[in-house]
Order: C-alpha cells, then sequence, then structure tokens
C-alpha cells in the first residue's frame, strides 16, 4: 500500500508539472501571435459604401533573429540583383515611395534613407508599430541598396487602411518626386484611388501592386488597374506561391514565399505573400529607373521600365502570373539596349 501511495503522489506532481509547462507555453505561443501574426486580406465596406477598409497583411509571418540576413534573402538572388549591381549602381538616387503601415525610424539599416514621411492615419505616429512596411522597405533596400525611401504611412497600427487614404498617399508621393510607389495592399475599386494612379502615371511614377492572398483569380486594387503593374508571389522553385492570387489580368511574378527582411526594433522576420512579391518587383525598378532613357518621347520614362521589366521577365511553370519571374539583371541590360 505504502508503494501505491508513493506512486499516486509521484504521479500526481507529473501531472502539476505538465500542466504548468502547457500553461506557460500557451502564453508564449499568445504572445508570439500577437506580436507578429498577420490575417488574410479582407475586406470591410463603409456604411455608404463610399470606401472600403482592408487588412494589409501576408498569410503567413514569422519572427527570427538577425543570423547571415544576407544568406537568408533568397529573393535577391533569384533576381539576379547583385548582377544588376554591377551596371545600374552610381546612377541616380532614386526615391521609393512605400505606401504601408510605415517604416520604423530608427531601424538601423533604413532610417538613413529616409527622405521623407507622412502620416495619413489617425495613428499619432507615423513609425511602423504595426511590422508590415518596415519589412517592405527591408526588401527594397536590399534589391536596390542606394534608392531613397519615403515613408507614407496609409494603414493604422491595426493594417487596415481605407483607398481614399491610399490615393491622397500617392498623390503625395508623386509631388514629392517618387518614382516608384510600393503599395502591397489590396482593396476594393474607388473612383478617387483610379485618379491617382492615373495622376501617378502621367507624371511619370510606376506604381506596383499586390493581386493579394486569396488563391484565386479575382481581381485585386489597385493592382488591376491599368496604369499599376500587378505582382503575384512565387516560391524559391519559381511554382506560385501559397495563396498567391493569378489570372491574366496579372502582370509579372516576384519572390513572396520565406521572405526574410527588417521589422521593428531591429529585428529580422519572415512574411509571405504578394506583398514581399511587390516589394522585390520595386527594388527592380529602382535599379531600371536608374539607366532608363526617353527612348519614345513621351517626357516620361515609367513606361520604358515597365516595359523593360516585363519583356525580361523568367519564363517559369507557374500559370496566371503575366510574363514570368521578375529578373533585375535582365530588366537593366534590356533597358540598356533600348537606350
Amino acid at each position: 500500500m505504502r508503494g501505491l501511495r508513493y506512486l499516486a503522489i509521484v504521479l500526481t506532481l507529473v501531472e502539476l508539472a505538465l500542466a504548468t509547462y502547457l500553461v506557460h507555453g500557451v502564453s508564449l505561443a499568445k504572445e508570439n501571435a500577437a506580436a507578429y501574426s498577420i490575417s488574410p486580406v479582407h475586406y470591410s465596406a463603409n456604411t455608404d459604401n463610399s470606401d472600403v477598409i482592408s487588412h494589409v497583411s501576408s498569410p503567413k509571418s514569422t519572427y527570427a533573429s538577425d543570423d547571415g540576413y544576407t544568406a537568408q534573402r533568397w529573393g535577391v538572388n533569384k533576381i539576379e540583383a547583385p548582377q544588376a549591381w554591377q551596371i545600374a549602381e552610381g546612377g541616380q538616387l532614386i526615391i521609393v515611395a512605400v505606401l504601408d503601415t510605415g517604416i520604423d525610424e530608427d531601424n538601423q539599416e533604413l532610417a538613413h534613407k529616409l527622405v521623407a514621411e507622412v502620416n495619413f492615419t489617425g495613428s499619432p505616429t507615423s513609425d511602423d508599430l504595426y511590422g508590415h512596411g518596415t519589412h517592405m522597405a527591408g526588401t527594397i533596400a536590399a534589391i536596390a541598396p542606394e534608392c531613397r525611401l519615403m515613408n507614407v504611412k496609409v494603414a493604422d497600427d491595426a493594417g487596415r487602411c481605407e483607398a481614399s487614404v491610399v490615393a491622397r498617399g500617392i498623390i503625395w508621393a508623386v509631388d514629392r518626386g517618387a518614382r516608384v510607389i510600393n503599395i502591397s495592399l489590396c482593396m476594393k475599386s474607388s473612383p478617387d484611388l483610379e485618379e491617382a494612379v492615373d495622376y501617378a502615371w502621367s507624371q511619370g511614377t510606376l506604381i506596383i501592386a499586390a493581386a493579394g492572398n486569396t488563391g484565386r483569380s479575382t481581381p485585386a486594387y489597385p493592382a488591376y488597374y491599368a496604369n499599376c503593374l500587378a505582382v503575384a508571389g512565387t516560391d524559391e522553385n519559381d511554382s506560385l506561391a501559397l495563396l498567391s492570387t493569378h489570372g491574366d489580368w496579372v502582370d509579372v511574378a516576384a519572390p513572396g514565399s520565406n521572405i526574410y527582411s527588417e521589422v521593428p526594433q531591429d529585428h529580422y522576420g519572415y512574411k509571405s505573400g504578394t506583398s514581399p512579391a511587390v516589394a522585390h518587383v520595386s527594388g527592380a525598378a529602382a535599379l531600371v529607373f536608374t539607366v532608363a532613357e526617353d527612348s519614345n518621347g513621351s517626357g516620361t520614362v515609367n513606361d520604358e521600365v515597365r516595359q523593360a521589366i516585363e519583356n525580361s521577365c523568367d519564363s517559369i511553370i507557374a500559370d496566371g502570373v503575366g510574363s514570368g519571374r521578375i529578373n533585375a539583371f535582365q530588366a537593366v541590360m534590356e533597358t540598356i539596349s533600348s537606350n
């Protein structure tokens, strides 16, 4: 009997220890989810239907510490950005506007690249408290190291944005010299938004936007507009990335799976979706702008840049990704040969 009592005591202690471990584990999981979880894109119309609120997002996001981040940015090498640097580096400084949740103003890799900032949201700061915009900016800077960044906060600290606010952000960025506008956001169509996109194009700015993360072919905006470059996402095998929207309206694809980049507080993390895919194209576009010339007499070079990016894509097996997966080096070469 004494032996049975001892056994019962031991089993009780084991159960208590296991329960304590599980409770602690759940707490850690909740903390991590709160800090870096990303929800799928969804839409929520205002009561007057004049505007649509959407969440800026990628379907997967995980935290990681800095551990040889250059080697982990597989997309930079996939699009042959280092080869493009040999030709495009040293040219004019191109401003890339990041319309997003803000950019971490204290990030040691990005702060010195910021040339302007504005906050169109109800947040008290233009800083990135959500973690999405910093990740996009980090990827752009990794591909175009000499570019300058414009922090245009159009999505709030919960990742929500309105089409009319994005439209204001576009016009603000164009009027202050942005040559490339990165919009890793999806929303429903709006007259104000389309007018802003057309204005940007008329002023020589190239807008690059996310096709979305629906896994279907449903159009997303502003990517669907004719004067936007719509981007799908691919993985390391040049297959369509998980949940990437695709279709005959998509223009190009770019790396969008397990993309490693900066997040706030000088950390690094992974994100997947068409959001980081857009950032790859924006970085490549910044490189192409440094060597582009107005070969058709239109008075601008955004048409030459867009054409070079689309004409120089690598063919891949994925369907519904337009011209294929971008190649920064070939785009730069295409531009030079057309000058």
